[in-house]
This record gives structure tokens, sequence and C-alpha cells, in this order.
């Protein structure tokens, strides 16, 4: 499934459909303490109902599975599902997942006590979703948003990967991240309390191979027009670049959690 949004990739079209094999096998990149941050501030725990957007191949509730909250994943690529189930039912997790874009979801009002959006609440139409999230919640339900991007100023290797995508895919974007504040969002109003606003550096620990398919992974490569013979160049020179680092490095990833608290009526904010 296509998506073409002009603030993205200068609305280049991009499909993580054709990523989900390599995004099934190298995207799994959370480290532990991720993870247990969110349990921490009572996300996905016992007791809870938990809806996931954009849950490409289902890593935030597979990971977040044995805290004990009840999963149901979305997406709106067919293939990023099939590979969410797959690896669902081979590790015998009981996690219901669904095919649909995020802004046509229609569970009952006040159905999940979390829901989350982890790497892709920049896709999604805000106008039509936060409404719909606003009522999905029960009372004092969360909706968290959640993200993680590697420095690429504090390290050589990040860096030179981005320069090599760009190399290839001038259009992407969704590089040279750097540390910023994380604001409370305008959207908020009355609609929605911060409760956290978390940041946080993490270090991932990584393979040539491993690094080599999360890039391949990313939005300007396995998710991008490019053609399979731009793609095998792109790998080539990535890999030969690898040939010259360590087997094994950590990359610095900075992370943000806005963790918010339903509001007691949505009134939406009216932009003059």
């Amino acid at each position: 499934m296509e998506i073409k949004n002009k603030k993205i990739d200068h609305g280049q079209a991009f499909d993580w459909g054709k990523a989900s094999k390599d995004y099934a096998k190298y995207r799994d990149i959370y480290p532990k303490a991720f993870y247990e941050k969110l349990a921490e501030l009572s996300l996905g725990i016992a007791g809870q109902e938990a809806l996931d957007l954009g849950t490409g191949t289902g890593v935030i509730p597979r990971n977040m599975y044995h805290y004990g909250a009840k999963w149901t994943g979305t997406d709106i690529s067919e293939n990023q599902i099939t590979y969410a189930q797959k690896l669902s039912r081979e590790a015998g997790m009981d996690i219901q997942y669904l095919v649909t874009p995020a802004e046509q979801i229609n569970f009952p009002e006040k159905t999940f006590d979390v829901i989350t959006a982890c790497q892709c609440f920049m896709y999604f139409d805000q106008d039509v979703l936060l409404p719909k999230i606003h009522r999905m919640l029960k009372d004092n339900g969360h909706f968290a948003i959640l993200f993680m991007a590697w420095l690429p100023e504090e390290s050589e290797i990040a860096a030179k990967s981005e320069e090599l995508v760009l190399k290839y895919n001038p259009s992407w974007s969704g590089g040279h991240m750097t540390r910023y504040q994380l604001d409370t969002p305008p959207w908020c109003g009355n609609c929605f309390v911060p409760e956290n606003k978390l940041t946080f550096d993490l270090p991932v620990t990584f393979t040539r191979e491993s690094w080599h398919g999360r890039i391949k992974a990313c939005r300007g490569i396995g998710a991008s027009p490019l053609t399979e013979e731009e793609i095998s160049a792109w790998e080539e020179e990535h890999m030969a670049y690898l040939q010259t680092v360590p087997e094994a490095f950590d990359i610095l990833h900075y992370v943000t959690i806005l963790n918010l608290k339903r509001g007691d009526r949505f009134e939406p904010i009216v932009n003059d």
C-alpha cells in the first residue's frame, strides 16, 4: 500500500509492505530498557486492553506481550500484518491483527486502556484520527506516542549509512536526526493531558549484518520506489563500507515517549 505525504520524503511515495521481509528480521531493535520504561509507566500491563497503531510486524505488541495486556495491532500494509501474525503465532502469542488504515479504525467507544503509536504518528491524518483515539480510550486511558532514532552526529557509522541512502535516494527525509525538546503538541487542548514527556539516550548493539538490514528496511531504501538494481547497487556499496568497521558496534539512539491521558471531552483546536 503506497503512502504519499508532502511533508515526508518531499512527497515521494513509499510502501512498507515492500520492506516487510527485512523489517520482520531486522527492525525488532528496541532494547529491553525501552519496554521496561513503558511497563513502568503502566502502558501495556496486565488487566489492560491495548491497541498499537501502525504496528508493522507487531514489534510493540510482541515485545510487550509478557507484561500481560491484551493487544490488538493494526497496520495499513497487508504484508506487514502477514509477518506480524506469523511471528506472533510462532511465539505462541494471542494477538489480534487487522489490516486497516489508522484513520478507518472503528472500535466501540471506550474499548482500550492504552493506545500506542510507535515510529508512525507522523504518517497519520491527525484531524481524522485524534477524535477516534479519544473516543476509543476508556476514562483515564492513555495515548502514547513513541519514537527512537539514531544520532548520526554521534556515530560515524550512522552518518556514513545516511550518506549512502541519500546518494541513491535524495528524496529521503528520514536522516539528520538530533535530540530535541519534547513539547506538548498544540492539538492536545482539553482532549489529552500530558502525563509524561520523557527523552533519553539508549545504545543499540548491531553487527554488520543487522545494521545493514536495519538500514535496508528503512523508508529510504526497502520501502522506497528504488528499483531492484538500485537497491542491489546500494547494498554492495553499503556492505563494502561496513567491512571497514568492527563486526559489532553500538549506535546511540534518542528515545522520546509522550504519554497522554485522555481528557474528559474532545474539543478540537481550531487553527486561525
